[in-house]
């Protein structure tokens, strides 16, 4: 069943033509990724699905009762609320459904043949089903957990960062759980392991989803359908991100036949526009338009057929991986280096060497370290503890700040700042129309300043700049951010041809499976490992070892339950056990109290900007951990003493 309907839709801004005559349907139960360029027009083929934009021309179609919501790129939140508050916020439907599913409840179970009451409970029961609400509260729970926001649950949603605040709109969403769902870039800001929950969720829950994604393991893990936009229409391949290249390859090659028979014909016809009589007569004007039309067509195809054969030969270049060490030069020697931050261990006693030539990811867990490596090894900060020695040879950095760019230069300023319209690019003298082309950046581009790009283009302007310069190392921070999957194809295929080395921060699992020949290894508290798998064999292994050890945790616990049973009983608390059952209440409270002193500040414009936003969060965030760990405490020794008062042994 078709649930959004766009017919004939055409969509113009002055005189640029994004979309011409398409149609497209979501059915109930699909989930279609949008792929395409930067500023083909996925994003408004979206929002013209969602309703918030109209089209220039065309029809949508859509049940007034249907329940769509996009996330935000940029969420706005009731300035008062907390970070759990905020998505209370927006289940408030769900949770008024789930006390009148109760309370209806109680009077049918009083009145069970009122007609009008089991009518009510089953159309609570069903809404209730439809958005799978009713053990609401678990759900919550695990989501926090998931997405990195349960430390942050009492905070102010509007002292988090726009990543942490655009985790919170997410996980309000895929709580909702809303008839369809529309996700714009939904991966940017987590990192792998939230990503994995993600997919795993919407899989579960069974959602109908349309969203755009430059993530190529994403789409493959959930899309049903993959839309391109394509040439101001929009063409359909069946399955995930593979399936896509495997029918893209097909089309281009069906394509290919096509025109090689309208070139038979062709040839045909202007033959006999050129040594027919007859073709003057009027009657034969229509057979001329005809020749006219195949020639366009002519024209058109060999551009198209060749620019998919580029995108489908970058995506089939074998998977590099140098294997054996052949005498490189040493760049990087890290000896037991050591870093922490407000008291935080985000570096213990890492040891490694980088070699020249070296293809190296660095992953791991948002927030555990991995953008301040780079910055360890690029001299922007001083390690707490151990050895950094580095040769000598020059380096090329890209930042997510684009540091590199001034926005009051050109285009053509900045690749040839002493004039001129030729650069090098890895061994090669290009004029910079042509190389720029490479980038997707049409001729008329060249006179653009940097500070009308989008961040999108921005970020191609710099890797294409990166390239440009001499260096033996490039170490880049995030570099897919922001990207379409036809310009990553195209860094990917500029790194695999570097003869350097590359340092690389990502969460793009296809990214690094493609690029790298070595991972270094993020795992919280300060531990950082290296591994020569591909990140996608290390998160499966990392996946088994973690249910090897639930397993092994739960058989333990059963084994000391039956020691347990068979060894001599406590008689009574120890000391140690004592003086905690004694003195944490007291303590507990006193943080309880602090805790709430923090939290009426954080609540209190006047008060926290006189104390200042970042010393109360921070502040709190310890007292928080302290307060955890306190009350586990507690717990266990009540436990004890619980069960010797049981047994009249205390």
């Amino acid at each position: 069943m078709a649930l959004v309907d766009l017919f004939n839709i055409k969509k113009q801004y002055d005189i640029k033509l994004l979309l011409d005559d398409v149609d497209f349907h979501l059915n109930e139960g699909e989930r279609i990724a949008i792929v395409g360029q930067n500023g083909c027009g996925k994003s408004t083929l979206m929002k013209i699905a969602l309703g918030s934009e109209e089209p220039t021309e065309g029809k949508r179609v859509v049940n007034s009762n249907l329940h769509i919501e996009m996330l935000a790129q940029q969420p706005r939140f009731d300035a008062t609320l907390s970070v759990r508050g905020a998505i209370l916020n927006e289940l408030a439907e769900l949770k008024t459904a789930q006390e009148e599913h109760a309370s209806l409840s109680l009077e049918v179970a009083n009145d069970f043949e009122n007609k009008e009451l089991l009518t009510k409970l089953e159309n609570i029961s069903a809404f209730l089903d439809h958005h799978n609400a009713w053990n609401l509260d678990d759900k919550i729970e695990r989501i926090l957990q998931e997405f990195k926001l349960k430390e942050y649950e009492n905070r102010l949603v509007i002292s988090l960062s726009g990543g942490e605040q655009r985790r919170v709109a997410l996980a309000s969403l895929v709580l909702k759980k809303p008839d369809v769902l529309l996700l714009d870039e939904p991966t940017n800001h987590l990192d792998v392991y939230m990503v994995e929950f993600l997919e795993e969720i919407l899989l579960k829950e069974k959602f109908t989803l349309l969203f755009i994604s430059h993530d190529r393991h994403f789409i493959d893990t959930i899309a049903t359908r993959v839309i391109e936009v394509e040439n101001q229409g929009l063409v359909s391949y069946v399955g995930g991100y593979r399936d896509y290249l495997v029918l893209k390859e097909e089309r281009m090659k069906s394509l290919a036949k096509t025109h090689g028979t309208l070139l038979k014909m062709l040839k045909r016809e202007e033959e006999w526009l050129g040594k027919s009589v007859r073709a003057r007569e009027k009657r034969n004007q229509g057979r001329k338009a005809r020749v006219f039309d195949l020639r366009e067509q002519a024209k058109k195809n060999p551009t198209l057929i060749r620019k998919m054969q580029v995108e489908l030969e970058r995506e089939k270049k074998s998977w590099r991986g140098e294997k054996g060490l052949s005498k490189r030069k040493m760049l990087f020697d890290l000896e037991h280096l050591n870093y922490s931050i407000a008291n935080k261990l985000l570096i213990e006693d890492f040891t490694t060497r980088i070699l020249q030539r070296d293809k190296l990811a660095i992953v791991g867990i948002n927030g555990a370290g991995k953008s301040t490596l780079l910055k360890l090894l690029l001299g922007r900060l001083k390690a707490d503890g151990g050895l950094i020695s580095k040769g000598d040879f020059s380096i090329g950095y890209f930042d997510q700040h684009r540091e590199m760019l001034s926005d009051t230069q050109t285009l053509i300023e900045t690749f040839c700042p002493d004039g001129g319209d030729h650069v090098d690019v890895q061994g090669k003298h290009m004029h910079v129309y042509a190389y720029l082309k490479t980038f997707l950046f049409p001729a008329e581009y060249m006179t653009k300043k940097v500070g009308q790009l989008s961040g999108g283009e921005k970020n191609r302007v710099a890797l294409a700049l990166l390239f440009t310069k001499n260096v033996e190392c490039l170490i880049l921070d995030e570099p897919t951010n922001d990207l379409d999957i036809q310009t990553i194809t195209i860094l990917e295929d500029k790194l695999i041809a570097f003869q350097g080395a590359l340092l690389f921060v990502s969460h793009d699992r296809y990214f690094i499976d493609k690029i790298a020949s070595k991972l270094i290894v993020f795992k919280g508290e300060g531990i950082v490992e290296e591994s020569y798998q591909t990140y996608t064999e290390y998160l499966d292994i990392e996946k088994e070892m973690k249910e090897l050890s639930s397993l092994e945790k739960e058989f333990k616990v059963v084994e000391k339950e039956e020691t347990n049973a068979t060894s001599k009983k406590q008689t009574k608390l120890s000391y140690k056990q004592q003086q905690a059952y004694d003195n944490l209440p007291d303590e507990i409270e006193a943080l309880e109290n602090k805790i709430s002193e923090i939290n009426t500040c954080l609540y209190d414009p006047k008060c926290y900007e006189e104390k200042g936003l970042t010393t109360l969060t921070e502040e709190l965030a310890l007292i928080e951990v302290e307060y955890e760990e306190k009350t586990d405490a507690y717990l266990e020794v009540l436990e004890v003493f619980e069960g010797l008062e049981q047994r009249g042994e205390n």
